[in-house]
């Protein structure tokens, strides 16, 4: 599905991302972890069609995507939820998923459209029962709680109808009863679509509990990937990131 081959991006004097080379299969929940300026973000930008990378390739369905928009990478199929959630804050949570569809059935005439056509209301209901919205469907989006704001926004993505769907921290902010509710929803949502899915994740907990792969990042380089099991027993990944404390929880574990 997305194949990444030898991706190399410096700002001024700095490289950001160092020869990276990960594939991500069709259907597959892929976490992408490390420290601080490991590289994440970077990555998310040179793949989405944000930055454009010095050297490298990234192969979407046997096609290179280097060197097209981001709205051309989203037509291609691949879209993109931030860590900061991009709202219409003056719209209702309906009508900015109506917008987000409408848009996209590049029906722009129509964009606002106080009756907009039946496939659109369908649809919209689908995403929104999807994300568990219908029952704030009328409240402003601005109103919405921090984690209600961040469905909307994978929602606003989901209304691409990607193949891809890039997700940046999902749970940033929440505190831990939101964040097991947020990523719930998203695991659902993974299910239901069956969409090949990616996301930047700190929260060690949520990575192993639902991820099938995880690709370690230092220093914009990739220093392990793996089930979350290799990973979490990785003592290269455990100096770099995971600390002490979980090198003595796994001792614990095997005593």
């Amino acid at each position: 599905m997305l194949d990444v081959q030898n991706l190399n991006k410096s700002f001024g004097g700095v490289q950001a991302t160092r020869d990276v080379s990960l594939n991500f299969p069709a259907g597959s929940l892929t976490a992408i972890i490390g420290p601080n300026g490991a590289g994440k973000t970077t990555f998310f930008n040179l793949i989405s069609g944000h930055i454009r990378p010095d050297s490298g390739r990234i192969l979407f369905e046997g096609r290179d995507l280097v060197g097209l928009s981001s709205l051309e990478v989203v037509r291609r199929g691949m879209a993109r939820a931030f860590q900061v959630a991009s709202l219409f804050p003056s719209l209702t949570v309906r009508e900015a998923m109506t917008a987000a569809v409408t848009s996209h059935q590049r029906r722009s005439a129509g964009l606002f459209s106080r009756f907009p056509l039946s496939g659109s209301r369908d649809r919209v209901q689908e995403l929104l029962e999807l994300l568990g919205l219908s029952a704030k469907a009328d409240v402003l989006s601005a109103n919405l709680s921090h984690g209600d704001q961040k469905l909307l926004d994978i929602g606003l993505a989901l209304a691409m109808e990607p193949k891809v769907l890039l997700l940046d921290e999902p749970t940033a902010g929440m505190g831990p009863d939101e964040r097991w509710r947020m990523i719930d929803k998203v695991h659902r949502l993974w299910q239901a679509k069956q969409l090949t899915m990616i996301f930047i994740e700190h929260d060690m907990d949520i990575v192993f509990k639902i991820s099938q792969t995880v690709h370690v990042l230092k220093y914009g380089a990739v220093l392990a990937q793996g089930t979350p099991e290799e990973i979490r027993r990785n003592q290269d990944v455990i100096d770099a990131y995971l600390g002490t404390d979980h090198h003595m929880a796994l001792a614990a574990e095997e005593a």
